[in-house]
């Protein structure tokens, strides 16, 4: 989101052409089914529209500017704008079943890992999409996190590098997990990061690349520090 709109075609298409590893985008259902690109619940900050995404049609969605220009995608435009593997973060637990669908029509298993804050969402993934991956995603709530993850089947755990301890990392290593921090923006962050032991990191700035020697793992088309 530092150098293109969150969330849409252009913003992918600038961090694949930076070289990062793997982009990072959220997901919520159309009032009609669409798998729609976009972080929040309404299109208010991110669009010059207003309301729920829930409530408004794919054909209305697409008459929204996303910033620039741009218009707000769907995730199967991203798979195909796009060639590098994928995280798809599940906004609304309702969008997983249709998620699923995708996923197992075009044989994504490979190239796309799903994530979520909501452990009900990515237990529902996994059921209906096998030998998929999964990362948990917490914030504030990092107490039990790794014992969420594994009773989810989860192999990966996202979490916000300012409430992140070292503890937690070392449990999750333990147990076999990545750890990757979101958000990481700056040198700042990159020595944190490095000072936990992470596995990764996403990043709002694709030139971090560069400037952590090829370290960070993660592009993302906005800053998830939002939550």
């Amino acid at each position: 989101m530092d150098t293109a709109p969150e969330n849409t075609l252009r913003s992918f298409k600038e961090a694949e052409k930076a070289g990062l590893d793997l982009i990072e985008l959220d997901l919520h259902l159309s009032k009609d089914g669409g798998l729609v690109v976009i972080h929040d619940a309404t299109v208010d900050r991110t669009t010059d529209g207003t309301g729920p995404i829930s409530g408004k049609t794919l054909a209305e969605l697409r008459t929204l500017d996303a910033g620039e220009g741009e218009r707000v995608p769907v995730f199967e435009e991203v798979v195909d704008a796009v060639k590098k593997p994928i995280q798809a973060e599940i906004k609304d637990a309702h969008a997983a079943r249709a998620l699923a669908k995708v996923l197992n029509a075009r044989r994504l298993t490979g190239r796309v890992e799903v994530s979520s804050f909501d452990d009900e969402a990515l237990a529902r993934i996994r059921a209906l999409v096998p030998g998929v991956r999964t990362a948990l995603v917490a914030d504030e709530d990092q107490a039990n996190v790794v014992k969420r993850a594994q009773a989810v089947g989860a192999t990966e755990l996202v979490l916000n590098i300012d409430r992140l301890a070292v503890r937690t990392v070392e449990q999750a290593h333990a147990a076999k997990m990545r750890v990757v921090g979101w958000v990481v923006n700056d040198r700042k962050g990159l020595r944190l990061a490095r000072a936990l032991k992470l596995d990764g990191a996403t990043t709002n700035r694709p030139d971090i690349k560069y400037r952590a020697s090829g370290w960070v793992s993660g592009a993302e088309g906005r800053g998830r520090s939002r939550g």
